[in-house]
């Protein structure tokens, strides 16, 4: 305890020096927090609403990847052929004793939806699906129903509106039972949607669905490339359904053994794995910055600490002919730089922290405090501080009395 007493009071003699010291461990540690900050609060929002979009135990097969990276991806998968309803409905008779679900689904965008005098702008996403559409995406029906296997073989003229969708055409009224129109086509509301919020401040509600064969029979069989949703019983055999699934549908689509598949498999983990792989490059680029400017920080605590030991040559002296051993000057100036570099990195903490949360909140992300990083954050300052200050802390400790009692 009187060792940690002197070595404050040491930097309490010099606050100005030492808080100039400690700038650069905040710059690096800030650095760092904030990044991961970010990083965190965008994962964590992108994670919610992935799982929210994906069943546990299911994945889709798709004509295009969730996300292409770069140009060269685009030119190399944008020759794809659509994913047809004849396909679907092979791969289907194929595994349907195998797999607990298999469906598909369809969509188009920018279509506009009319209810009496009320109607959309042409932004509103439109799906045409099976029945399995609903359990698949975590989609609950908060008034009224969805549509079932009769309505899919009938072409039943029905939809089910997404819960901004519903508010916005019908403001407090209750639409099961109504008519809209869209594209001319007139279809019955059996069904709203439970509201599932935003995501980076879109709406994840102003959306509609109505049966595959109704959608169909509305815009053709080749509108857009259908998804294929496969469910399993269990994640056991998780991989080796993927493979199966992903065999037959090569044959269905006529791969040629040792070429690429001109499909793609999507998961809620392989999004997750491609925006991870996203942000890897934006990670590594902040970290080495930090790690550049904990270097320099380091330099500098190493530089102040010297000049310090040279000052108070003649302190150090006396404290050794009084009885100080090596290690109690050597522990002294070690706690100095250690309680140096924390205190940087602690206000760079703070301030990281503060500062990352209120640039996630403007991308509408969900506030989060990286504990793995903030324990990250002070062990790197304690690293910083004993690496650096050792070899001032070793000068100090090694100082002959007598030489030290003569320095002017």
């Amino acid at each position: 305890m009187e060792i940690l007493k002197v070595a404050l009071q040491g930097l309490k003699s010099n606050k100005l020096r030492s808080f100039l010291t400690v700038l650069g461990i905040i710059v690096g540690i800030f650095s760092i927090i904030s990044i991961s900050t970010i990083l965190s609060m965008l994962q964590n929002t992108i994670e919610s609403n992935v799982n929210s979009g994906f069943s546990a135990n299911t994945f889709k097969i798709t004509r295009l990847p969730a996300t292409i990276m770069g140009e060269d991806e685009w030119n190399r998968v944008k020759k794809r052929k659509d994913i047809t309803i004849d396909e679907y409905e092979m791969l289907k008779s194929k595994l349907e004793n195998e797999f607990q679900f298999i469906g598909a689904e369809q969509s188009v965008w920018g279509k506009i939806f009319k209810y009496e005098n009320k109607k959309t702008n042409p932004d509103i996403g439109f799906t045409g699906a099976t029945t399995e559409y609903f359990p698949n995406n975590q989609l609950v029906i908060a008034n009224g129903r969805d549509f079932n296997n009769q309505d899919f073989q009938r072409y039943a003229k029905v939809i089910v509106l997404g819960d901004a969708l519903a508010k916005f055409l019908f403001d407090e009224r209750d639409p099961v039972g109504e008519e809209i129109t869209v594209d001319g086509h007139k279809l019955k509301v059996i069904g709203v949607l439970e509201k599932r919020g935003d995501m980076f401040g879109q709406s994840r509600d102003n959306f509609a669905v109505t049966p595959l064969t109704t959608f169909q029979n509305m815009f053709g069989k080749r509108a857009r490339s259908l998804n294929i949703a496969i469910g399993l019983y269990n994640s056991s055999d998780y991989e080796n359904m993927v493979e199966k699934a992903k065999g037959y549908f090569r044959t269905i689509r006529k791969v040629q053994a040792g070429q690429d598949e001109d499909f793609s498999i999507i998961s809620g983990e392989s999004i997750l794995a491609d925006l991870d792989n996203m942000t890897r490059g934006i990670r590594i680029g902040a970290y080495v910055i930090a790690l550049i400017a904990l270097l320099a920080a380091g330099v500098g605590i190493m530089n102040i600490m010297l000049v310090s030991v040279t000052e108070r040559t003649k302190e150090i002296g006396i404290r050794k002919a009084i009885g100080a051993k090596k290690k109690n000057i050597l522990m002294q100036f070690l706690i100095e730089s250690t309680v140096l570099s924390l205190f940087g990195g602690i206000i760079g903490i703070i301030i990281g922290l503060i500062v990352g949360n209120i640039a996630g909140s403007a991308l509408n992300a969900k506030a989060t405090v990286p504990l793995d990083w903030v324990a990250i954050g002070v062990l790197l300052c304690v690293i910083v501080g004993v690496g650096f200050g050792t070899y001032p802390a070793y000068k100090a400790s090694n100082l002959d009395p007598i030489e030290a009692l003569r320095y002017e």
